[in-house]
């Protein structure tokens, strides 16, 4: 599943289409008539893991999910889920969720809540960790509605990187720990921007997928831990349960 960062690395590479008008569009998906989008000048925003296709008076969702994928002038021989046309490219965007949204973004999406974005506030993050003490590190990492576009990377490096065990309770950590943790996702966040622009993204995992502690030279341990039981690595020496 594409990271924040991701999505935004995506924007990006659209660029090249913001504000122009498609001149087709197709795809399987069933949800929405995609002729409906046809025509019509289109501008990206992203949101998390959300990337939204903005169109006067309506937005259109993408998200990867698990297996979500894209290509930019290029094809695979299965068929798009939805394919936008341009008279200078198109995109293809394959699996994953597309959805059909008439709401204004701004009722649907908390800005102050995207790790990337201009409108983060850590000040909210750290009032909305205060309120679900009992709720495990590795959880509230993944809570989009605390970190949205944190992910399962997230959720391995930044505990290892501030020295917290993931099975600690949110409510158990100090303060400053708190504190420290919402600085250091929205920071990775932007490594990993960066480390993934270059290419080098997994050279600079310390743990996730890891066998060894960088740290302590010892094995790192494995398990499926929390509400979404995904992957979670860590260390026992180093990485401290509160």
């Amino acid at each position: 599943m594409p990271e924040g960062p991701s999505i935004v690395i995506l924007k990006e590479a659209l660029a090249p289409f913001e504000g122009k008008k498609v001149l087709s569009a197709g795809g399987t998906v069933q949800s929405f008539d995609v002729q409906l989008l046809e025509n019509k000048t289109v501008r990206f925003r992203t949101w998390g893991k959300h990337f939204l296709l903005c169109f006067p008076g309506f937005t259109v969702r993408v998200h990867f999910l698990l297996f979500g994928s894209y290509l930019i002038n290029e094809r695979k021989q299965t068929k798009p889920r939805l394919q936008l046309q341009f008279k200078n490219g198109e995109v293809n965007f394959y699996a994953g969720s597309v959805v059909w949204l008439e709401e204004p973004l701004d009722a649907l999406y908390d800005w102050s809540g995207d790790i990337m974005n201009d409108a983060w506030s850590s000040r909210k993050a750290l009032r909305k960790l205060r309120e679900i003490p009992d709720t495990l590190l590795c959880d509230a990492i993944l809570d989009q509605t605390i970190f949205a576009g944190a992910g399962n990377i997230f959720k391995n490096e930044v505990p290892w990187l501030i020295r917290v065990h993931p099975g600690s309770k949110v409510g158990n950590l100090p303060v400053e720990k708190r504190r420290q943790m919402v600085r250091e996702i929205v920071s990775f966040a932007f490594r990993f921007y960066q480390w993934k622009k270059e290419g080098v993204l997994k050279r600079n995992w310390n743990v996730h997928t890891k066998k060894e502690c960088p740290r302590c030279k010892i094995p790192l341990q494995k398990s499926y831990m929390g509400k979404t039981k995904r992957r979670t690595f860590y260390c026992e020496n180093c990485q401290n349960k509160y």
